[in-house]
């Protein structure tokens, strides 16, 4: 593989930061792209150069035009694009013209990630490397087959669109007269995120654990585990608290999940980071494991790995398409600590988590022993309405989980952003409930316990 000098990322907000302050520590040089929307934002000022992409008025296109992204890097002797998450990260046709231009793609290779990228071609990988699955179906094609599923399994059931992911096409239906308008939803809302409106059907989960595990893997045949997340606390679906390690698995089902991780690794011949989701119910006294997906992307909580590890993620992911093998092997990897991470959102959790847009007035993060902001806000930043309503990811690390917490419960009282409404009041609620502090956490844990202010 060709050596890596400049790194081109077409992306935008903290991620964007994140990789090209991991670049300039690795003495690469860096470039930014950026919307005319985005002409003021910080993360144009974070690279060596940055260069207009798109039309005004087109604020997302700018970041999805991959031909125009290409053409640039060939323009400027770019020799390698890093996609971050979200927007071409996970778009094996961009990928592969990245690829065909002579340009290194750092992430895994495209055929690795269309049968990673489909989730009913990736429940199949699940099957062949005996993983474990939640009783679904194939694309389907009419609501005549979720009401066969549904005959089958019963209710509730689960819509989902079959590439993309963040809780987007995904439709919960309680009975039959729900099956119609949730179907039509889910296609829409998936053609509208993710370009297809392929969807699937499988078997709802009642406030399960969302638990997913971090992989590393080189092009040389080694890969590893960086141990397990525990992601459960979600709003519609969306993640906004993420804890590394999960509290409350027994050391069975920690081997397990790593196991099963390692094993769709070598399923696919995996290289480059990407991490792995599964489903935790309780069953009969029984913890009942169930394969979700394979994200082939960096995560946006891949902070709190990193810290427990002391692993720099994004460095790793960059040598790796280097071509350099892993400097450690799975007996090498270790864990210390407690990591947790909050999502700081500009949206108003009193008026059912409306984003919220403007400008940033006063912008004071806390900081402290074992604290980390990643953001890319500051005094007079913009908070645009066009992109995606994270402001800061606040993460920290302390010896034990109790310990972390009440860092995070001070530094969320100590953090201001003002004049805008964030979601620290909810997080303060989420880190003060009794059973969050005991580990005791699922996917309903949000619905259950939230309370809006007023």
């Amino acid at each position: 593989m060709p050596p890596i000098t400049d790194v081109l990322v077409p992306n935008r907000g903290e991620i964007a930061i994140r990789i090209f302050r991991a670049c300039t520590e690795l003495g690469l040089r860096t470039t930014a792209i950026y919307s005319w929307e985005d002409r003021l934002s910080i993360h144009r000022y974070k690279a060596d150069r940055a260069y207009l992409v798109g039309e005004r008025g087109r604020p997302v296109d700018a970041y999805l035009d991959g031909d125009a992204i290409v053409a640039l890097a060939l323009r400027k002797g770019i020799d390698a694009v890093h996609p971050g998450y979200g927007f071409l990260s996970e778009n094996a046709d961009f990928a592969q013209k990245c690829l065909d231009a002579g340009i290194t793609w750092i992430g895994p290779p495209p055929a690795v990630m269309r049968a990673l990228g489909d989730k009913v071609r990736a429940r199949e990988v699940a099957r062949r490397a005996g993983v474990p699955v939640i009783g679904g179906t194939d694309a389907i094609e009419s609501v005549d087959d979720i009401r066969e599923f549904a005959a089958k399994h019963g209710f509730p059931i689960l819509i989902k669109a079959a590439h993309g992911g963040g809780g987007r096409g995904m439709r919960v239906v309680s009975d039959d007269a729900e099956i119609d308008e949730a179907f039509d939803q889910a296609r829409r809302e998936a053609m509208s995120a993710f370009g297809s409106a392929d969807v699937f059907v499988e078997r709802f989960l009642r406030q399960p654990r969302h638990i997913e595990v971090q992989l590393v893997c080189d092009h040389h045949g080694n890969r590893v585990h960086f141990f397990e997340r525990d992601c459960s606390i979600q709003r519609r679906h969306q993640k906004v608290v993420e804890l590394a390690p999960a509290p409350n698995l027994t050391n069975e089902v920690r081997r397990k999940l790593w196991d099963y991780s390692l094993a769709l690794a070598n399923q696919v011949d995996y290289a480059s980071v990407g991490t792995a989701e599964f489903l935790l119910e309780e069953r009969d006294g029984q913890t009942e494991i169930y394969f979700i997906e394979v994200n082939t992307r960096i995560q946006v909580e891949h902070p709190v790995t990193e810290l427990i590890t002391g692993i720099d993620l994004i460095k790793t992911q960059i040598r790796v398409a280097a071509g350099e093998p892993l400097p450690f092997y799975q007996k090498g990897v270790r864990f210390s600590g407690h990591a947790i991470e909050c999502r700081i959102n500009a949206e108003d959790p009193d008026e059912n988590f409306r984003p919220c847009a403007g400008t940033i007035t006063r912008f004071r993060p806390p900081g402290g022993l074992g604290v980390r902001v990643d953001s890319y806000a500051h005094d007079g930043c913009r908070v645009s309405p066009h992109y995606d309503s994270l402001i800061a990811k606040v993460i920290v690390h302390q010896p034990t989980r109790e310990e972390a917490i009440r860092c995070m419960q001070r530094c969320l009282a100590e953090f201001i952003i003002e004049p805008l409404k964030t979601t620290i009041p909810f997080q303060r609620q989420v880190l003060s409930h009794p059973d969050f502090e005991r580990g005791s956490i699922d996917t309903g844990f949000v619905e259950r316990v939230f309370t809006p202010s007023r």
